[in-house]
């Protein structure tokens, strides 16, 4: 990219209101306001803006359940939401919420936009409905048992047991989950977003270099499996904007979620006279960056920028997807105090260690980041606190008390400055291309190189002698000289402990000032600049982690059952399924169990509840789709792992693919479920007998 002054417009997916900021969440948000640091020390104009997620019937009926509006529902996330995004120090130019009135008249004009182009459909459709509660219920809200294999207790679409997809009046029994109601069938007329008139677009778009490769092979996936029309409406009773001259219509908070950006924007445009199309118009020399979860690259990739061109708008630069984080290699857990809110944290740890270590561990791939606790505590003080404080600490009291904070006037080793500085350009490109892990790797072999420096000259033994004034004050500048060089790297990363280096410094710390030493230059007395990492901040996080979760745990079946302390009670004791009815060792006979090897694992496009597996027994591969992705909401940490399948199960063609078998786990459905494992040396293929 050129270096040459640019204006740039960069978000981050809008956290949806219903729920806490945690560290899952800040990954993104890190890495974006990283790069946003970077271009702005670069001399570029960004602006960088997010917003909550504040539509939807979770949001409607959490309100309800708390006996709030969803207004002040959403308006004491926001509070919440922006005090952590502060607490982790993101710069955000502004943080708005789509429940806005800029939101509203975005969304109704580029909605009629496409209706006038001829790319919004209609046609009537059967939904279940809760005479209850006079609602409409999205799949997600039906429960009841799978018209296939009988199963209890499954979802709207598709069967978490024998994993077949079906539609939500298929169901067996079934009942509405807000409710408990037992749904009737109505019909209603819905509005459709005709996506595949935009194919050939998006085509186009995907080779134009504006997605990571992983991100345009799943783009062909899907063009290959044909694209559908989007259902954008929804029915009334529903918490979000009413579709113009559509009674009782309102639009699915998909469809108005990404104008949030620009709505955003258009607050932040008003309020301090920036040019709105400027940034929007379709020939905008612009750029426009989305920093988003691999989850939702679906309507990222497709929808967002089909909207816009159907409106005759810009399509984003590129959108900048990452993976999930793990702790200590596994999916983040309440009961294990791992799934740590972002306001935790804050109360007891530096938010610029997770800033460093989350910057040591990204690159540009769509991978998951692993945050091993124990690493966590190692890597930070090692490199924070040993090697690039460290570096300023040692050096600084002699400046200090022998020469009255005076600098010296020519630079020790020329050689070594012109070294640390010549690798700007190579940093930056790494910076730019968003692969922080080489930036940090390179900024810490110079730290290691600056103190060999300094073990080198000792100047402690130096200042010991007589007559080598000159000499300490010059080797303990290059000392100041090379920290001042290696926080101007690091500043996108840890921006307040380079604050507190300015003050130190006595300077500004800019990407063009790097190869400007301060000869001559007076530096304020040194203060402590970073604290230690200790273990038992760590402890103290998780701690409170776990109690947080028992104390949820504690109150959720008195929020169920608070007025029949055994109805209570019988719902635990039928936690545990009764014993199926007796079988021959001729009926088990039939069953061909064998295990199988994962060798691929990802989630089902479109899917809140289906990972597709590619399996290897032995001899041969087979593609089965398993309903767990709540359970195992990082696909990729199953790949390698051995699973036992019934390998003689009938074929059964869904609507995404052929599954050709059936892959075991235990436990009662959702979150609760659990793969099945076989000891070490166990081989695909074997039999389970």
């Amino acid at each position: 990219m050129s270096n040459q002054n640019r204006k740039m417009l960069v978000t981050c997916a809008l956290p949806y209101a219903n729920g806490a900021i945690h560290l899952g969440h800040m990954l993104e948000h890190i890495q974006a306001d990283i790069w946003v640091r970077f271009q702005r020390m670069r001399g570029h104009k960004v602006h960088f803006v997010c917003a909550d997620d504040a539509h939807g019937t979770p949001i409607m009926l959490n309100a309800d359940k708390l006996g709030i509006t969803p207004e002040q529902l959403i308006e004491k996330a926001k509070a919440d939401h922006t005090a952590d995004f502060a607490g982790f120090n993101i710069s955000f130019d502004n943080y708005h919420s789509t429940h806005s009135e800029e939101n509203r008249q975005l969304t109704a004009e580029m909605y009629q936009k496409l209706k006038a182009n001829g790319f919004i459909k209609s046609k009537v459709i059967s939904q279940l409905y809760d005479p209850e509660k006079g609602m409409f219920l999205p799949d997600r809200f039906v429960k009841g048992s799978c018209p296939k294999c009988k199963a209890e207790d499954q979802y709207g679409d598709n069967c978490e047991v024998c994993a077949s997809t079906y539609s939500p009046m298929d169901l067996i029994n079934p009942r509405s989950a807000v409710s408990g109601a037992t749904p009737i069938v109505k019909e209603s007329e819905h509005f459709f977003f005709d996506l595949p008139s935009f194919e050939a677009m998006l085509q186009e778009w995907t080779r134009s270099g504006s997605l990571q490769p992983e991100i345009a092979n799943k783009m062909q996936e899907w063009f290959e499996s044909g694209l559908q029309q989007w259902d954008i409406s929804r029915d009334a009773p529903y918490f979000g904007f009413e579709i113009p001259d559509a009674e009782n219509k309102f639009f699915y908070v998909w469809l108005d979620a990404p104008i949030g950006y620009m709505a955003s924007f258009k607050n932040l445009c008003d309020r301090t006279g920036l040019n709105f199309d400027e940034f929007w118009q379709k020939d905008s020399a612009a750029e426009l960056y989305h920093f988003i979860g691999k989850d939702i690259v679906y309507f990222h990739s497709l929808f967002w920028p089909a909207m816009l061109d159907g409106c005759g708008l810009r399509k984003p630069t590129n959108v900048f997807a990452h993976g999930y984080v793990t702790v200590d290699g596994v999916k983040m857990s309440k009961s294990r105090g791992t799934f740590i809110q972002a306001s935790t944290y804050l109360k007891h740890l530096d938010p610029e260690c997770l800033r460093y270590y989350y910057a040591a561990k990204l690159n540009d791939r769509i991978e998951d980041l692993d945050l091993s606790l124990s690493d966590f505590v190692q890597r930070v003080n090692s490199d924070i606190v040993n090697k690039f404080v460290n570096l300023a600490s040692r050096n600084a009291g002699f400046i200090q008390k022998r020469f009255e904070g005076k600098l010296a006037e020519k630079l020790e080793d020329q050689a070594l400055f012109d070294e640390f500085v010549a690798q700007s350009e190579q940093i930056a490109t790494y910076y730019e291309n968003r692969e922080f892990n080489k930036a940090i790797r390179e900024i810490m072999q110079l730290a290691d190189k600056a103190n060999k420096y300094i073990d080198d000259k000792a100047p402690w033994v130096i200042a010991k002698e007589e007559g080598k004034e000159a000499e300490l004050q010059a080797v303990c500048s290059m000392g100041i000289e090379l920290f001042r060089v290696l926080m101007s790297y690091l500043k996108p990363v840890l921006p307040k402990l380079a604050e507190r280096a300015e003050a130190f410094l006595q300077t500004e710390l800019r990407w063009d000032n790097i190869a400007t030493p301060l000869l001559g230059h007076t530096i304020a007395p040194f203060k402590a600049l970073f604290a230690r990492l200790e273990e038992k901040q760590i402890t103290a996080v998780i701690e409170e982690t776990k109690a947080l979760f028992a104390q949820s745990q504690a109150a959720e079946p008195k929020a169920k059952n608070s007025e029949n302390p055994t109805a209570c009670k019988a719902e635990n004791e039928r936690k545990i399924e009764p014993i199926a009815p007796e079988i021959t060792i001729d009926d088990f006979a039939k069953l061909d169990l064998r295990v199988a090897k994962v060798i691929s694992c990802e989630a089902v496009p479109k899917s809140d509840k289906m990972l597709k597996f590619q399996l290897d027994l032995g001899d041969h591969q087979r593609q089965v789709f398993s309903g767990i992705k709540a359970a195992y909401p990082n696909p990729e940490e199953l790949v390698g792992r051995f699973v036992v399948v019934i390998a003689n199960l009938a074929p059964r063609k869904m609507s995404f693919g052929l599954s050709e078998g059936m892959i075991l786990s235990a436990g009662s459905g959702g979150a609760d479920l659990f793969l099945l494992n076989a000891d070490e040396g166990v081989q695909a293929g074997m039999q389970v007998k």
